[in-house]
């Protein structure tokens, strides 16, 4: 039997309030039948219920349709219009003939026109400064309904943080929303269904602000980058049960107070004086006498959009994993509280103490030498809460409009008995459910695979940062663009980057240029984030495509690749990217490298080669066979470019003697993404010829060399091996940065070195992926030095421990060791090809990826000599199945013979034994 469930509309399952007006759908085949494919599907979708039948399906019925697809499937209905729900179910013909329906599914569509707003910007008369907070506004609208309530919903965002509630109970479970967007271009609306929370006669609708990204400090500078103050934007729309339809919008008939948070701030924290708070506040019956009128704003003119993708929330909670250590002195109290695990969130604080006490909880990853809290390396970030007393009755207190990164705290101030149970971690990200699992015979590599995905929790709050601890926290192109493929298999991120590529989109200036953080702050430091930082703009949309079979976000994105495309070939002389003549920004480099200084025009005509190279094929998959020809083109240029400049004693054509018009087959940069050519001359390029070998030797050199394939074939096997000598050099220890690293362990298998890729993974000195892990690391370090016995803290200046850059190693991992992979010609594992290679004294590994089809499982362990190999292959999909080299002399496949070193498999679940 086989049943089909997992219904999804954009990632989401019955999402409510979204702005696509031709969104997608998604459904799982469940069934352990071998071979189980679907042939054909029929979708149905209705005002109702009660009218997903065939002949009665009011919105679409899109009869049979002779398909195996079964994600993506565009809407093709009637016209979608806003707040409308649309249910829907499919139908589903398997290979044996079988027909299966789905239940149905639910989508809620928000306000798709901006006409549709008719509430207005309100907040208080009070604002702060670049150096100082205000406290949180308080809002509060009543509201009278003369009859009971049909439905409900809140549309609601604000510039800065909002918490609301109706009647006294929240709304929502989303925290710090709307999220972080480009605000100077658009700001993201949540819908709620309220229909539960009103009731006939008073009600109250409450609304408590916080400065979050818009207002307060972001990044290392100051405040009020975006906005001065916090703003709301609310509109209840209510249907009563006579027919009568209500509307209660933010307007200056709202209300607002100051109370008990005194100031908040992400990097700062939260200060909270529990004797000013306002009992009732949001309730009927409040006398709000002595509140002011809210203050109307004009509209800002930014895009409001939906939330299309995941709300930042509560995921799980952490307990101290021992009892507090005192660290106090005669004259103040001081517990130090280790949860265990360096995350990102807040602490829940339970306690009680007299009037007027203030007690303040700090932050830190690490502890110094004498046991106290590290804080040096938050630089201007205070990262500290306060809480005062009213009386002396036992609270439970957590901040609303903060986060910090954190391992230990520290509880000062409190006079109280205190224990384990005196504060609990809250854990915060976004809602990316978890689908990825590695597992292997080495604690070591497993411990290393946990720290990866930690760091990838406390880096994913709405917008993929950096670091969640200091004052930086920001959008760095080039850590996502390394991490993307890894962060694919961890976690269901495509919802999140696709609204990160929207904010790539709004971040991009008139030039076509790319800053280094998206989103882009007001005055940023460096308009272009350079090679390797820039080039995420092509390569996060193309991961995702490749991952999820997203064809869409290629499609969105292209208009953006395709402008980035014009600047770096305008900028890019005889199409070397970031030429010493080239005066603007040269990007950051290997950043972080050790003592191997690759030269950042190499880098960057490297990237530009591979931008190229994957434009190419995005043409192609949209079917824009001209531009998919010209970025061939131009793909071929950049090598021979490349050749010419950084080789030696290669036979490489160099400029000067390429037919005359071979420079000029690219685009002007300014119509580039209309596809029309016209010439823009490079210019000349001169090379001389030394010896056989890159012109740097550096580790990155020869991996972005070999895996952009920039090298003729002649000349891959001396790379490598000159790449195995520089590593040899160094005593088998890595000198890559945030760019070779992620790159490097796959030059290495896929060029015949499994066994120094190995090597270099059980390397357990700094600098290795493993040092940190026998640190006791909990996450993945900035620096591969962060602390050392012999050195102690690296510079406080930059010294992260939470930095998920160099976990790229996690996709190698999965990819080479586990043996899950892709294939490019049918994306989102359609097809996948799995070839695990056993190696550095492994004797089994287990990797596990919750796919769009269902579950995609490559587990091997070598007993006796012997490989054994369990594939599960999920229903719909096929796989091919890469014997190991050395183990494909004699095979078995559930029981029986089979022959060769490939198996191609369809859907279900092998025991495959190999010798």
């Amino acid at each position: 039997m086989t049943a089909v469930a997992h219904l999804r509309c954009e990632y989401r399952s019955n999402p409510l309030g979204i702005d696509i007006a031709t969104p997608r759908l998604s459904w799982q085949m469940e069934t352990p039948r071998m071979g189980a494919r679907q042939t054909a599907y029929r979708l149905l979708a209705a005002s109702a219920p009660a009218l997903l039948m065939p002949g009665s399906a009011d919105l679409w019925d899109s009869g049979r349709v002779e398909s195996d697809q079964s994600v993506h499937v565009v809407y093709a209905g009637q016209p979608l219009r806003s707040r409308q729900r649309v249910y829907w179910k499919v139908e589903v013909w398997d290979e044996t003939g079988a027909v299966s329906q789905s239940d149905p599914a639910w989508f809620e569509l928000g306000l798709l026109n901006r006409a549709e707003w008719t509430a207005q910007w309100i907040g208080s008369a009070l604002r702060g400064a670049p150096r100082s907070m205000i406290p949180a506004p308080y809002l509060r609208k009543t509201l009278s309904l003369p009859d009971a309530v049909q439905s409900a919903r809140l549309y609601v965002t604000a510039l800065g943080l909002y918490e609301c509630s109706i009647n006294g109970q929240r709304v929502g479970d989303e925290e710090l929303a709307p999220g972080w967007t480009e605000y100077h271009k658009r700001v993201r609306y949540m819908v709620y269904d309220v229909s539960d929370l009103l009731q006939k006669g008073e009600n109250v609708i409450g609304a408590l602000l916080g400065d979050g990204w818009a207002v307060g400090h972001v990044g290392w500078t100051h405040r009020q980058r975006y906005a001065d103050r916090p703003l709301l934007l609310a509109q209840l729309e209510v249907a009563l049960a006579n027919g009568q339809k209500v509307a209660a919008v933010s307007d200056s008939t709202w209300k607002v107070q100051f109370g008990p948070i005194a100031s908040n701030d992400l990097l700062m924290g939260e200060e909270y004086d529990a004797r000013l708070e306002l009992p009732g506040w949001d309730v009927p019956g409040y006398d709000d006498q002595g509140w002011a009128g809210v203050r109307v704003f004009d509209d800002p003119g930014i895009e409001i959009v939906a939330t299309n993708g995941p709300a930042v929330r509560r995921i799980e909670e952490l307990k101290p994993i021992s009892d507090p250590v005192d660290k106090g002195r005669f004259d103040s109290s001081r517990h130090i509280f280790d949860l265990g695990q360096n995350m990102v969130g807040r602490v829940r604080f339970q306690g009680s103490a007299p009037a007027g006490t203030t007690i303040s909880l700090r932050f830190a990853e690490v502890l110094d030498p004498d046991g106290h809290v590290y804080t040096t390396n938050l630089r201007s970030a205070r990262a500290t809460d306060y809480y005062t007393f009213k009386d002396d009755q036992e609270i439970v207190w957590e901040p609303k409009f903060t986060f910090h990164g954190f391992r230990y705290v520290e509880l000062a101030g409190y006079p109280g008995e205190v224990s384990r149970e005196t504060v609990t971690g809250v854990v915060l990200h976004s809602e990316m459910p978890p689908t990825g699992e590695f597992t292997c015979s080495d604690p070591l590599l497993n411990q290393l695979q946990h720290n990866i995905v930690w760091g990838q929790k406390g880096n994913f709050v709405d917008v993929p940062t950096d670091c969640p601890q200091r004052d930086e926290r920001l959008g760095w192109t080039g850590d996502i663009q390394v991490f993307v493929r890894t962060a694919a298999y961890n976690m269901d991120v495509a919802g999140f980057m696709t609204k990160w590529a929207q904010d790539v989109t709004d971040a991009q200036d008139a030039q076509g240029i790319i800053p280094p953080v998206v989103p882009n702050m007001k005055t940023s430091f460096l308009p272009d984030g350079g090679p390797a930082w820039s080039d995420a703009a092509v390569i996060c949309p193309w991961t995702i495509y490749l991952c999820y079979g997203d064809k869409r976000i290629l499609e969105t994105s292209y208009d953006t690749m395709s402008r980035f495309m014009g600047f770096l070939i305008r900028t890019s002389p005889a199409l070397i990217r970031c030429a010493p003549e080239y005066e603007a920004w040269h990007g950051f480099g290997d950043w972080l490298s050790i003592n191997a200084r690759t030269p950042r025009d190499l880098i960057g005509t490297a990237f530009l080669a591979y931008d190229a190279h994957l434009m190419a094929q995005i043409a192609a998959v949209l079917g824009k066979d001209e531009d998919a020809a010209r970025y061939r083109q131009l793909f071929a240029d950049v090598r021979v470019a490349f050749g010419a400049r950084f080789l030696y004693g290669s036979k490489v054509t160099t400029a000067s003697s390429m037919p005359s018009d071979a420079w000029k087959r690219m685009e002007d940069a300014d119509r580039i993404s209309q596809g029309n050519l016209k010439a823009f001359d490079y210019g000349p390029v001169e090379t001389k010829v030394f010896n056989d070998r890159l012109f740097t030797p550096t580790q990155t050199a020869y991996v972005l060399a070999l895996h952009f394939d920039l090298l003729p074939q002649e000349m891959r096997a001396l790379a490598a091996s000159e790449l195995i000598a520089d590593i040899e050099r160094r005593g088998n220890h890595l000198s890559t940065g945030f760019v070779g690293s992620p790159y490097l362990p796959h030059v290495l298998s896929q060029n015949g070195h499994l066994d120094r890729a190995y090597d270099l993974l059980w390397q357990k000195r700094w600098p290795s992926w493993l040092y940190p892990v026998t640190q006791g690391a909990t996450t993945i370090w900035e620096r591969w030095d962060g602390w050392t016995p012999e050195s102690g803290f690296q510079s406080a200046e930059m010294n992260s421990f939470n930095h998920y850059a160099y976990g790229a190693i996690g996709a190698w991992l999965y990819m080479a060791v586990a043996g899950i992979d892709i294939d490019p010609a049918q994306p989102g594992y359609k097809h996948a090809v799995l070839h695990p290679q056993p190696g550095g004294g492994l004797t089994s590994a287990r990797g596990r990826l919750k796919t769009l089809y269902g579950d995609l499982a490559s587990g091997w362990e070598l007993v006796d000599g012997k490989f054994h190999w369990t594939v599960v292959v999920p229903p719909n999909t096929t796989a091919s199945a890469h014997l190991p080299a050395n183990f494909s002399r004699s095979v078995t496949l559930n029981g029986g013979a089979a022959s060769g070193s490939i198996l191609e498999l369809s859907a279900g679940t092998y025991e495959i034994v190999a010798s």
